[in-house]
């Protein structure tokens, strides 16, 4: 299948990539490399021996989308390019509003008038806002707590309201978790441009020595230990969803939305622990306050992944923090040469 992949070199893009070209599938990757590194192709390559196509452009760019659209003729779009950080949206709304929901819209419309109506789209569990009780499944209301979980919300609503308005089109929103792990080969893993907005990388470089020490937010929260469950998923495991959802197009008609997800939960002071026992290098914390907004426990109802996709997580925890800790280890400065 040809296929368009926006935010391709993105940590779960490059992931996605990966097993796409595994399979024999025509890709071509679009990024603005805002948030990764071009380097992230011939690692690509390294690991499938493919050199994926790649177009550097923004998706907020309608000339720059009709003319790969004419060019490359992609058969269906997976959609991931996007800004993600959730400290960063409350400080610049409108960046956020802009590059998510209007880029978003821009790239619908291309697709419409090239007459590619198959999407796979990014989305995430924050669409769950703060209200509802886990386990998280497809049916609770949804809400959000953040600009960015505002703009996978806006998104996803627009999805349905396509949807229905023309039922040629057919998309999944696969609402993820908490995507940690890595490449098994070493190559290619999160490696965020600042400071580390999610856990996994955060520790990670706190063990690698780029950073002093993990701040943990809040250890009075009604958990086993007090600090925060959430529901990690192997970002392998993630991008076989992404196959799983692209193979299931073919016979959905409408917009469907999937969790992605373990079903399990797990807390701040467990991976803490099991990393440094992985890496053997103790990881300093220091518990500070909660973040507002931060929820005690979240974790998915993954059961519509299974009946609907045939999709479920395969790698625990375990496989989680090794392969984490070889990507760190073997790039201690990520991707930076």
């Amino acid at each position: 299948m040809k296929l368009l992949i926006t935010g391709g070199t993105g940590y779960i893009g490059s992931h996605t990539v990966v097993e796409l070209l595994s399979l024999g599938h025509d890709v071509v990757i679009v990024d603005n490399l805002v948030n990764s590194s071009e380097l992230v192709l011939s690692r690509i390559e390294k690991i499938t021996g493919k050199m994926p196509q790649f177009v550097k452009a923004d998706i907020c760019d309608r000339d720059a989308l009709n003319d790969i659209f004419s060019t490359y003729k992609p058969e269906a779009v997976v959609h991931f390019a996007g800004l993600k950080a959730v400290g960063e949206s409350n400080d610049i709304p409108l960046s956020y509003y802009h590059n998510n929901v209007t880029g978003s819209v821009v790239l619908f419309e291309v697709m419409a008038a090239h007459n590619v109506k198959n999407l796979v789209f990014s989305s995430s569990a924050t669409v769950y806002g703060e209200n509802n009780v886990s386990p998280l499944d497809e049916t609770m209301a949804t809400s959000a707590t953040n600009p960015y979980g505002r703009t996978k919300l806006m998104i996803e609503e627009i999805l349905f309201d396509l949807a229905k308005s023309d039922s040629d089109w057919s998309i999944i929103n696969l609402r993820y978790f908490n995507p940690i792990g890595a490449h098994q080969s070493g190559l290619i893993g999160e490696d965020p441009n600042d400071i580390p907005n999610n856990l996994l990388p955060y520790v990670s470089q706190v063990a690698i020595g780029r950073l002093a020490q993990l701040q943990v937010f809040g250890d009075d929260y009604n958990t086993p230990d007090g600090t925060g469950v959430r529901d990690y998923i192997h970002v392998v495991d993630l991008a076989l969803g992404h196959i799983k959802a692209l193979e299931t197009l073919a016979t959905l008609s409408g917009c469907q939305a999937i969790n992605l997800g373990t079903g399990n939960g797990t807390s701040v002071l467990q991976i803490v622990d099991g990393f440094s026992h992985i890496s053997g290098t103790k990881v300093p914390f220091k518990i500070v306050p909660r973040r507002a907004g931060d929820i005690a426990t979240v974790y998915a109802n993954a059961a519509l992944a299974k009946d609907v996709l045939g999709w479920q997580a395969e790698r625990n925890l375990t496989e989680m923090l090794e392969d984490t800790w070889r990507w760190q280890s073997t790039n201690p400065q990520g991707y930076t040469e």
